[in-house]
């Protein structure tokens, strides 16, 4: 394709026209492309197989280049905010439990007992 050229685009109401004519009339793809003025005999077909799958609505869909992983959901307020509490209780925790074995640690030490 030269460049400077942009890709020529399809309506879904084209696309949808060009298979049922096609399905009704028993043309070929190449056919079909030449009578409808469709690059390639190959777009027929894929729309053919789109119309059959998922029906007319399936033209909707925009299928070109990559699918966007898009922005990562954003959670609920309050299921964010229980998180929050969580991870804080849980870091609290953790202090506490290091402080306890510490103290643990010194007492055995004093006592003259090997530590666990």
């Amino acid at each position: 394709m030269p460049k400077g050229i942009p890709n020529k685009r399809y309506t879904p109401e084209f696309k949808k026209m060009v298979i049922e004519t096609m399905l009704a009339e028993q043309l070929s793809y190449c056919e079909t492309a030449r009578r409808f003025e469709v690059s390639c005999d190959k777009r027929i077909k894929d729309w053919e197989r789109i119309y059959l799958t998922e029906g007319p609505e399936g033209f909707k869909l925009e299928r070109r280049g990559r699918g966007s992983k898009g922005r990562p959901r954003q959670l609920p307020k309050e299921v964010e905010e229980d998180l929050l509490a969580e991870v804080q209780r849980l870091r609290a925790e953790n202090e506490y439990l290091k402080n306890l074995q510490a103290l643990v640690l010194e007492r055995e030490r004093r006592q003259g007992k090997k530590p666990r």
